[in-house]
């Protein structure tokens, strides 16, 4: 494996795809942006057209079907101040940048890459301020973006002012860079040194939510990188949306599920793919999706079994629980609205749901402290 890491944001500088295929594709770049490098297109079978890793990053002509919104969860309704999400009140989400390794075509913050935005490091200074002042914040999740994408003198900034506030007690990574760039990790040591720095002697704790979506994405570079993040005393868990064509069957989901509870990096979240503009070809049905859950959770054990699946809804994490005949189970795992928190509600079944708002009957609902009426 090549370890210099190429990116590569036009179509033209992918040898791999005929000439038709550029020319086909080039009205989806027009408006939806692409980045990939040369690390994560070795991973795609080229004579495979439904191969997943080239599902997940080269574009399909399907994205210009009409259909979802490009804020699908209204994340704009919680910017506090330019770049600082606050939704449920002991966590901040800081946007640190707006690039990632790759870009995903499934992506819900696909507006971030829209009209040539190339802010690979934002102004977090109103963030940060912001985070100083309300001390109900006591973890903060620095996302974009993929925040390994900064330099890592950039990122140490931003750790180094996390740590000197004393009520933020968890700073949490979301990025897929494990899976896109593991040489990222890899190749840098003072990046695991900054991570050991803030584990051990700041008092605090680092997480890394990794995005591993398929198992070709575990490769040996990948699991190398994995470890070394885990000497760093860093705790690294998972997680992925459900996507059409690329983990949406059970042999599939399960080895992904499986091979991770294997390297140490839990299951967290299987997350139902947000009605972002572009997004369904990637989409699956809420209740075919259930059923795909529950097959690969009695294959696995329970450590790889906790994993739980949600959607992130405008109104909060709703986790999507079962269903029965007539009905489907839903409870709020985080609401926005604390009059939601734990609510349990029962919808009338709808086999063409795709997210939350298409449930329109409303069979009971109830706070979860009453739920012994149905045991």
């Amino acid at each position: 494996m090549e370890r210099k890491v190429k990116y590569v944001i036009k179509l033209e500088h992918v040898p791999q795809l005929r000439e038709e295929e550029k020319r086909e594709l080039s009205q989806v770049t027009e408006r939806f942006a692409f980045r990939t490098n040369t690390y994560y297109n070795s991973l795609i079978d080229w004579n495979d057209p439904e191969d997943p890793i080239r599902r997940i990053v080269i574009p399909t002509v399907e994205e210009l079907e009409v259909w979802g919104k490009l804020d699908a969860s209204n994340e704009s309704k919680y910017m506090k101040v330019h770049g600082l999400e606050h939704k449920y009140p002991d966590t901040a989400l800081l946007l640190v940048t707006d690039v990632c390794g790759i870009y995903c075509r499934f992506c819900f913050r696909k507006r971030l890459f829209m009209n040539d935005n190339d802010e690979v490091a934002r102004d977090v200074s109103e963030g940060l301020a912001y985070i100083r002042e309300h001390s109900e914040i006591n973890n903060v999740l620095l996302t974009g973006g993929d925040p390994l994408v900064l330099a890592t003198f950039k990122l140490e900034r931003i750790l180094k002012a996390l740590s000197e506030i004393p009520h933020v007690r968890i700073v949490r990574i979301g990025s897929k860079m494990l899976a896109v760039n593991p040489f990222r990790v890899i190749d840098d040591p003072a990046l695991l040194e900054l991570f050991e720095w803030f584990n051990s002697e700041t008092g605090k704790k680092l997480y890394l939510m990794n995005h591993f979506n398929h198992p070709k994405e575990l490769t040996s570079e990948a699991k190398r990188a994995v470890e070394l993040v885990q000497k760093t005393g860093t705790t690294l868990t998972n997680q992925t949306p459900v996507l059409r064509g690329i983990n949406d069957d059970a042999d599939t989901l399960t080895l992904l599920l499986e091979e991770l509870s294997f390297m140490g990096v839990p299951p967290y979240y299987l997350f139902q793919c947000r009605p972002t503009a572009g997004n369904k070809t990637y989409s699956t049905p809420i209740e075919e999706t259930i059923d795909l859950v529950e097959e690969a959770r009695s294959r696995v054990s329970g450590l790889a079994a906790r994993v739980r699946y949600v959607m992130s809804h405008e109104s909060g994490k709703i986790e999507i629980l079962g269903k029965s005949s007539e009905n489907v189970f839903f409870r709020y795992h985080r609401a926005a609205d604390p009059e939601n928190a734990g609510k349990f509600m029962i919808y009338r079944r709808n086999p063409e749901a795709h997210w939350f708002d298409d449930y329109t009957e409303l069979v009971e609902e109830y706070k979860i402290e009453g739920a012994q009426r149905f045991v």
